[in-house]
């Protein structure tokens, strides 16, 4: 490769890194090429949206478990606590059967 070439390619690398960005091959499925591309041009980016899919691959990637408590977190989230609600309701026989 000629000088002017690798100053060129060594220039280009270095604004990329400025920007915070690598270039690096990735080897896959050739049907995945689209989606391989997208993803990395997304997450590429710099926005909220790009963070939320960030973390969301990067959990789907770990494998780690849900945690748990999550239920009981959201029930304490709502805003129905500290109500004071009478949830209980009068015990009934039922009805009698001839059979």
């Amino acid at each position: 490769m000629a000088s002017s070439q690798k100053r060129a390619i060594q220039n280009y690398r270095s604004r990329l890194g400025e920007r915070g960005l690598a270039r690096f091959e990735v080897l896959g499925r050739d049907a995945d090429r689209d989606l391989i591309r997208s993803l990395a041009r997304r997450l590429s980016e710099d926005t909220p949206e790009a963070s939320v899919l960030r973390a969301t691959v990067s959990k789907s990637i770990a494998g780690e478990p849900p945690k748990l408590g999550g239920i009981l977190a959201a029930l304490r989230r709502s805003p129905l606590v500290g109500a004071d609600l009478d949830f209980s309701r009068p015990r009934e026989e039922g009805r009698k059967i001839d059979l």
